[in-house]
C-alpha cells in the first residue's frame, strides 16, 4: 500500500522547512516571515507520526525473532545513513578548513567536538548542548532511536493490543512531562525539542502505530478524503494561531487517521497524485541536503559575492538553491543513496506478505 497524501504531506513540510532555514539570509522581511514559519514547525511531529505509522503498517508482523529486529534495523540504516553520514562529513570538512585557516567565526570546535556523535547518531539524545555540524539531522538520530525501541511498541501492542499502546503513549508523555518540569529540556517544555528531540520524537511514533492499529482494524469508517482535509487545515490553523501543543499534536494525528482510512479505503482515488511521487520521495534527501545547499549558494555565493553586488533580489534569487536542493536529493536518491543503501542491506531476506498491524 502506497501512501501518496502522505508523501505529499512529507514533501511540503521538507519544502516549508527549507524555506524557513533559508529565509534567514534575507535581507528584509526576516522577522515576519521566520515567525510565521516557525509556528509551522509542529510539522516536524507529523513526520515522525507518518514514520511510526508507516513502519508499525509495515513490521509489527514481520518481527519475530532477534534475527527479523537485526534484519529491521540494517535495512532502516541503509535507507537514512549514507546521506546522513555524506552531508556530516560534508560540514565536518568545512570544520577543518576552518581550523586550518584559523577563522573566528565558524564554530569548528563544536562541530569537530560532536563529529563522534554524529556518526553514531547519538546527537539526538540530549549528548549536545546545541545544533552542530548538519543542524537537522537531530532528527536522523531520532527515527534511529525510535527504530531501537520499536520492539518495546510491539510487547506493549502484543500485550494488550491497542490499549497497550495507548498506555506505553501515556507513560512516555509522562516522564516528557515530568522532566519537562524538572528543566530538562533546553527548549523548555518536550513539544520544542531538538537536542533532545529522540524523546518527542518516539511519543510522535507511537501514535503513528496506534494510528496504524486503529487503520489496521477500520475501527472508524472513512472513505473520504474531506475529512482528512479539514483536520490538515484545522491543525494548520491551530500552529498559525500559536495554540497549546497538545490540541495541535491531537489535530495532526486525528488528520492522518482519517487521511490513511480514506486511502486504503479508496487506494485509487489518490492516482492523480502518482506523477509527484518521484519527487515525493526525496522529501528526506531535501530535508538533509538543504543545509548543504544553504551553505554553498546562500553563505558563500549570496553573502560573498551576491548581496554586495546588489544585482538580483534575494526573493528571486533564493528559488536557485530550492530548485538546485530538489534536483540533488533526486540525484543522491538514484546514484548515491540507493547504491551505498543496497550495499548496507546485503541480500534481501525472504519475507512475508505485508501485514496491517490489525490483530493483538
Amino acid at each position: 500500500m502506497h501512501f501518496r497524501v502522505f508523501d505529499c504531506w512529507r514533501l511540503t513540510a521538507a519544502m516549508l522547512i527549507m524555506a524557513y532555514h533559508f529565509l534567514f539570509f534575507a535581507p528584509y522581511g526576516v522577522e515576519a516571515g521566520t515567525q510565521f514559519l516557525h509556528r509551522l514547525l509542529p510539522l516536524l511531529d507529523m513526520f515522525f507520526m507518518i514514520s511510526g505509522f508507516l513502519i508499525a503498517s509495515r513490521y509489527a508482523t514481520r518481527i519475530a525473532s532477534v534475527a527479523d529486529y537485526a534484519n529491521f534495523m540494517r535495512r532502516r540504516i541503509a535507507r537514512l545513513y549514507p546521506l546522513h553520514f555524506l552531508t556530516t562529513m560534508f560540514f565536518a570538512a568545512i570544520a577543518l578548513v576552518a581550523l586550518v585557516v584559523g577563522s573566528a567565526h565558524h564554530p569548528w570546535a563544536r562541530d569537530l567536538a560532536a563529529l563522534p556523535l554524529h556518526l553514531l547518531a547519538l546527537h539526538g539524545l540530549g549528548t549536545t548542548d546545541e545544533l552542530a555540524l548538519n543542524y537537522p539531522s537531530w532528527s536522523v538520530s531520532a527515527e534511529f532511536f525510535a527504530y531501537a525501541l520499536f520492539p518495546i511498541i510491539l510487547l506493549a501492542f502484543r500485550w494488550k493490543g491497542l490499549a497497550g499502546l495507548f498506555a506505553l503513549l501515556a507513560v512516555w508523555v509522562g516522564g516528557l512531562e515530568y522532566a519537562s518540569s524538572r528543566g530538562v529540556f533546553p527548549s523548555g517544555h518536550w513539544t520544542g525539542a531538538d537536542t533532545m528531540g529522540a524523546y518527542r520524537a518516539f511519543a510522535d511514533f507511537i501514535a503513528g502505530s496506534a494510528i496504524a492499529v486503529v487503520v489496521g482494524r477500520r475501527m472508524i469508517s472513512i472513505t473520504a478524503h474531506w475529512p482528512g482535509i479539514v483536520l490538515s487545515v484545522a491543525a494548520v490553523a491551530a500552529m498559525i494561531l500559536q495554540a497549546p501543543p497538545y490540541p495541535t499534536l491531537l489535530l495532526l494525528a486525528l488528520a492522518l487517521t482519517a487521511t490513511a482510512l480514506a486511502e486504503t479505503a479508496r487506494p485509487d482515488s489518490t492516482a492523480m497524485l502518482a506523477p509527484l511521487m518521484p519527487v515525493t520521495r526525496v522529501s528526506f534527501g531535501i530535508y538533509l541536503l538543504h543545509p548543504v545547499m544553504e551553505f554553498v549558494f546562500l553563505t558563500v555565493i549570496w553573502q560573498r559575492v551576491l548581496e554586495p553586488l546588489g544585482i538580483i533580489d534575494f526573493y528571486v534569487y533564493w528559488t536557485l538553491p530550492m530548485v538546485a536542493t530538489v534536483a540533488v536529493a533526486m540525484l543522491s536518491d538514484r546514484f548515491v543513496e540507493r547504491r551505498f543503501g543496497g550495499w548496507i542491506a546485503g541480500p534481501r531476506r525472504p519475507e512475508g506478505k505485508p501485514a496491517r498491524m490489525a490483530s493483538a
